[in-house]
């Protein structure tokens, strides 16, 4: 490897010996797994892991180490370019985590905290795209990046506009099934295919297209190999077209269209040699949950400048195996180079890909790498996991086993791969390696209904907790974030009365709060004689702990008695009069202060932490760039309300955001999605009932009269067949299919995922009687347990808790 790969600190040479003692030392540390990563000097490398082997932890070692060798090359001969590794990750939280287990690990080697830099994803698009403007199309200054759903604004214009070009193929959609032409059913058809229908399958396309590098013209190309009556890739391609003229008519990009920006910059040759020039390897976390963009992203950063040329003696197998074929369909031109050109090591787990069915990740393409890598010899296994104890890894091994097995008897894909998880070896490093388990590791309730499983949870959480028990921590899984917010309900009282924290995920979680938050107080400003702003105003200050809880509808219905009381007044008590106190001097601040400081001096008001000030500065340089042009408070109103009702604003996160969820001594409820990469102690799942898991898709009686299925799964399923490379799209009723398997396998995965959160204790329960929709709790029924849960109580019985 020359030189010229990488640039750091030139030890001295007598330091040599010492700093090679120190890599094997770390290396030593180090599980079989984590070893294969750590011995990467060169060429791709896929590391299949499995549910806590420390990938995370490995893949750190790993960084450090190739750092310090190309630190022993740099002492040989004088560096003559700058190269650093790329780390990409899934999460913020994530990235701030392995940094700091990099630097942790460059400590341990003396060496100084530089040569590589940790990325999300999108952080890592963003910055190659705002390096080259003029490349890019991407300019900072003068674009706003949203993140709209299916209630957005543009979304929503682009589904008028394309019913006002199209009126033939809407009216077919207005047709649908059966239709008698009686009027009160076509205004009823109106207003679903206007306000759910249409822009569901506008959110859907268009994040999956464009995730694809897909144009608008290729879904169109795509709609003439099917045949179903209403054409739905060629709506998809109308409403997906709609859409992106209103982004460029205003100056929006979305998350999406930033990693087409940075594309666009390594198309050009000498943009892409000036990035790649700078890049010595890439490192890729998470990476089933990558999108066929994002692959290509990486995989462009990651080549090799001297294999490039066309030297693939090492690949030599052809396309097939050794070389790899990029396409954009239609969006980027295509690229060829050779597999092993590529200095990238891909760290992932097929059977933890829980996020394929509500947005653009598909795990088929971190499959396809592992594939190629293994017929390469650049296939690793992380298979050996010292998180849980053993009980609870054979519970989840046997789910596997059990799923794919009931799969295989009906002839369809396996949802997972098979890899077992394997305890680690007695003289594994890690501290506490495969804990002893609590009481039975893994106890299987069948409560009467949820407030009999409340109960019996409720028990478990009391003796589990006792007060000299601060160092454990645990949760409580849910699969909607309904049923967290009736558990929160539930356990309130018991968890107060033991003094055990309670923390639900789903309300602290301040994504969409701060500018809830802005919106009411800035309402209030504007019109303080309003009750209705004005109690909103009250409720923040009291949910912020500024005033004590009071009677807010009575400060409320006299706006001007309460803010300004006359002399001849009842005398306002001290809660009263501090809340007025306040609410005047956010009036003050409306007078005073212009409109572009206000936000910042409201986060200020509601003492916002670290984070929520810099989500803060966020929301208000988005507001303030899009108000621009209007500077006024009405604009300021509109902007903030379009943010809330129809956009998810994402926080700043804070770097200690996994720790506050596994804090000891707290209960934490968090749906099993938000818990992928976390464990605790103990974990209690709840209503594992087979109408969520699998579930299965329902299609809404109003929108029943097109068909049984839903354009956006169908137009998904039809898309993503075309990016497989398959000959034949399938038609509606294969892609239904098609996507209600997805649908069951991801669901299965799922709990999968959250099985091996646990550590010492694994707590599962389906109850008799549970609600059909946690919308209304209250109304029980008989429900069929989980397929998974009966056979679990049949391989394990001695688990199965008997209840008198």
């Amino acid at each position: 490897m020359s030189d010229a790969y990488f640039t750091a600190t030139v030890p001295q040479e007598s330091l040599q010996s010492q700093l090679q003692e120190k890599i094997v030392e770390i290396r030593n540390q180090l599980r079989p797994g984590q070893q294969q990563m750590a011995d990467w000097q060169l060429g791709p490398l896929a590391i299949s892991a499995v549910p806590g082997a420390g990938k995370s932890t490995g893949m750190a070692a790993a960084v450090a180490i190739a750092i310090a060798r190309q630190h022993q090359i740099s002492a040989e001969s004088r560096p003559s370019t700058r190269r650093h590794i790329v780390v990409v990750t899934f999460t913020r939280s994530a990235a701030a985590n392995i940094k700091l287990k990099i630097r942790g690990y460059l400590k341990q080697l003396s060496l100084p905290p530089t040569g590589f830099a940790v990325y999300t994803l999108h952080g890592l698009a963003l910055n190659i795209a705002s390096r080259h403007p003029n490349f890019s199309g991407l300019e900072l200054e003068n674009v706003t990046l949203i993140t709209p759903n299916q209630s957005h604004r543009f979304i929503r214009t682009a589904v008028e506009q394309w019913i006002n070009d199209n009126p033939e193929p809407y009216s077919r959609l207005l047709e649908g099934h059966q239709f008698d032409g009686e009027e009160t059913e076509r205004l009823r058809r109106q207003s679903v295919l206007r306000t759910e229908i249409l822009p569901d399958l506008a959110n859907t396309v268009i994040h999956e297209a464009k995730s694809s590098g897909i144009l608008p013209e290729k879904l169109r190309e795509w709609s003439q190999k099917t045949t179903d009556e209403y054409g739905i890739l060629r709506v998809a391609a109308g409403l997906y077209e709609q859409y992106q003229n209103l982004m460029r008519s205003r100056d929006r990009y979305d998350y999406d269209d930033m990693i087409l920006a940075s594309l666009r910059v390594l198309e050009n040759e000498s943009t892409r040699r000036i990035e790649q020039n700078q890049v010595f390897a890439v490192f890729e976390d998470e990476a089933q949950d990558s999108s066929p963009l994002q692959t290509q992203l990486l995989e462009i950063l990651a080549t090799n400048q001297g294999e490039e040329a066309g030297d693939n003696r090492q690949g030599g197998r052809g396309q097939g195996a050794g070389e790899k074929k990029l396409t954009q369909h239609s969006a980027l031109s295509t690229q060829h180079f050779p597999y092993s050109a590529l200095q990238l090591v891909r760290v992932g787990d097929p059977n933890q890909a829980i996020n394929s069915t509500f947005t653009p990740a598909d795990p088929i393409y971190f499959r396809e790498f592992c594939g190629v890598c293994d017929r390469l010899g650049k296939l690793a296994t992380m298979d050996q996991a010292g998180r849980s104890t053993r009980i609870i890894i054979a519970a989840a091994n046997f789910a596997l086993e059990w799923v794919n097995s009931f799969y295989q008897l009906k002839n369809q894909p396996l949802p997972f791969r098979s890899q077992n998880i394997r305890p680690v070896n007695i003289s594994d490093p890690q501290t506490n390696a495969n804990p002893l388990p609590v009481g039975r590791g893994l106890e299987l309730y069948t409560p009467r209904d949820i407030y009999h499983t409340v109960e019996l949870l409720s028990q478990r959480v009391v003796e589990l907790f006792t007060p000299d028990s601060k160092e454990i921590s645990g949760a409580i899984l849910v699969r909607e974030h309904r049923q967290g917010r009736w558990l929160t309900e539930m356990l309130t009282p018991v968890c107060k009365e033991h003094k055990i924290t309670l923390y639900d995920v789903s309300e602290s979680d301040r994504r969409s709060h701060i500018p809830q938050e802005m919106l009411g107080l800035l309402q209030f400003c504007d019109r303080p004689h309003s009750p209705d702003y004005l109690k909103a105003a009250l409720e923040v200050l009291v949910q912020r702990q500024l005033i004590p809880t009071q009677d807010l509808n009575a400060l409320a219905s006299l706006p001007e008695e309460f803010l300004y009381p006359s002399p001849l007044a009842e005398l306002q008590s001290d809660t009263v009069q501090k809340a007025a106190h306040l609410c005047r001097s956010l009036l003050r601040a409306r007078l005073e202060l212009p409109l572009y400081q206000l936000i910042a001096f409201l986060a200020l008001t509601l003492r916002y932490e670290q984070a929520e000030l810099a989500t803060a500065d966020k929301l208000a340089e988005r507001v303030n760039q899009q108000i621009a042009e209007n500077n006024s408070m009405e604009a300021m109103l509109s902007a903030l309300s379009e943010i809330v009702s129809s956009e998810r604003f994402e926080a700043v996160e804070a770097d200690d955001l996994d720790a506050r969820y596994t804090r000891g001594g707290q209960l934490t409820i968090i749906t099993m999605h938000k818990a992928k990469g976390l464990d605790w102690d103990y974990v209690f799942m709840p209503f594992l009932h087979e109408n969520l898991i699998p579930g299965k898709f329902w299609v809404p009686p109003k929108s029943q009269f097109l068909g049984d299925f839903t354009l956006s799964e169908v137009a998904r399923a039809q898309i993503r067949t075309a990016i497989h490379g398959e000959f034949n799209i399938p038609n509606v009723s294969q892609a239904w299919e098609q996507a209600k398997h997805l649908k069951t396998s991801e669901e299965y995965r799922l709990l999968y995922v959250a099985m091996t959160r646990a550590k010492r204790l694994l707590w599962m329960s389906a109850s008799q009687q549970a609600p059909f929709t946690w919308s209304k709790p209250e109304n029980l029924q008989e429900q069929v347990p989980c397929p998974v849960f009966p056979a679990l109580k049949r391989q394990f019985p001695e688990c199965v808790v008997t209840l008198a």
